[in-house]
């Protein structure tokens, strides 16, 4: 077997009908599309990660209304960075968004070494295929792409076998993208390879009456479109349960702790979490002796991408706090903090009022 599949189409009319489409179809009026520089087009493809266009738009607006630029993302502090990110998911992005910016400033000068496809690589959180649309989309220079959508329209079209995860397999896709990859309209070239397997060539439905490649597609011929790309072998996810401590004081503020800085949720700020109810108890008799609980709310499951967590919230009125630490803070609910908070704390902060514990009396 060889590294790469035969090439249905040369370069040229693969290019030609691809750019062709787009000029009609393609997307031309993204925010990221406009002043582009290297700084926006990096932000962007760090939240396009595993998140759809529309959700993603107005996170990138608020984000560069905030840090409009490189060095002022490197000067602020990873909570404010987080806290923008709340919402969006994979918070791994939006720390290694801003480690890549204080190596950029500490190590580049503030400027994206953009002379080597493998120093833009090495950056946190980029990788080869966003260090090629950086390349590509900023500067016009010719750099091969592969994410996940480009991997979707080539895997079809070839009819590749195989999990795209697997080091073979992933090895022909590069091939056939760099097989494919033009040496001029890079910008372009390379936004319309995503807006190919986004707008035509998607996950579950795709449309292939609209498809510039519907007559060359091995996939399409056969009519295995949802047979490609091959899906991950699949393991049963693992449950995994914790009590979440909603402990209150007299003010009606709630105690947070901030999450070691990698690992799951690392960085956000949580409420203090618990194997079991024994031995949440014990952290309040050994921490804040005299506080009231009250019954645990319902539970509920949030799902990752290699485990389920049941989460069961259990309310409690504070009686007293020996110290709260550093890694600890009182959030207000109504005047919250310009903190990061993972996904289901933010859920549970928000519906507070459905805890019915009634608040003891004041001092």
């Amino acid at each position: 077997m060889t590294d790469t599949p035969t090439p249905v189409l040369a370069p040229a009319t693969f290019q030609r009908r691809l750019l062709d489409w787009f000029d009609q179809h393609g997307r031309h009026d993204l925010p990221w599309q406009q002043d582009r520089t290297p700084y926006r087009v990096w932000v962007s493809e760090i939240m396009l990660q595993q998140t759809q266009v529309a959700t993603v738009i107005p996170y990138f607006e608020r984000f560069m209304a905030r840090f409009p630029d490189l060095r002022r993302l490197a000067a602020a502090e990873q909570d404010e960075v987080l806290h923008l990110w709340t919402g969006l998911g994979y918070y791994a992005r939006g720390r290694n968004l801003h480690k890549a910016a204080r190596v950029v400033v500490e190590e580049h000068g503030g400027e994206f070494p953009l002379h080597s496809l493998d120093e833009m690589a090495a950056l946190p959180g980029i990788g080869r295929s966003t260090a090629g649309a950086i390349i590509a989309q900023s500067q016009g220079r010719r750099a091969v792409i592969l994410d996940g959508n480009v991997k979707r329209s080539l895997t079809r079209l070839h009819a590749v076998a195989g999990w795209p995860g697997r080091p073979a397999v992933e090895r022909r896709l590069w091939a056939l993208a760099d097989h494919y990859t033009p040496d001029h309209r890079l910008a372009d070239y390379t936004q319309a390879m995503m807006d190919l397997g986004a707008t035509l060539c998607r996950r579950g439905t795709p449309e292939c009456g609209r498809c510039p490649f519907s007559d060359v597609c091995v996939a399409h011929a056969r009519g295995e479109e949802r047979r490609f790309p091959e899906s991950k072998p699949k393991k049963a996810l693992p449950t995994r349960t914790t009590r979440m401590l909603l402990l209150r004081d007299a003010r009606g503020r709630v105690l947070l702790e901030q999450r070691p800085s990698s690992g799951l949720w690392g960085g956000l700020w949580s409420l203090p979490q618990f194997d079991d109810a024994s031995a949440l108890q014990a952290w309040l008799d050994t921490h804040a002796p005299g506080s009231r609980l009250d019954a645990p709310g319902a539970s509920f499951t949030h799902v990752f991408s290699h485990f389920r967590l049941e989460i069961t919230p259990q309310p409690a009125w504070i009686g007293s706090l020996d110290s709260i630490g550093e890694a600890r803070r009182w959030y207000d609910p109504d005047n919250p903090d310009a903190v990061g908070l993972a996904a289901p704390v933010k859920a549970l902060l928000a519906s507070l009022a459905t805890f019915t514990l009634d608040m003891p009396p004041g001092p």
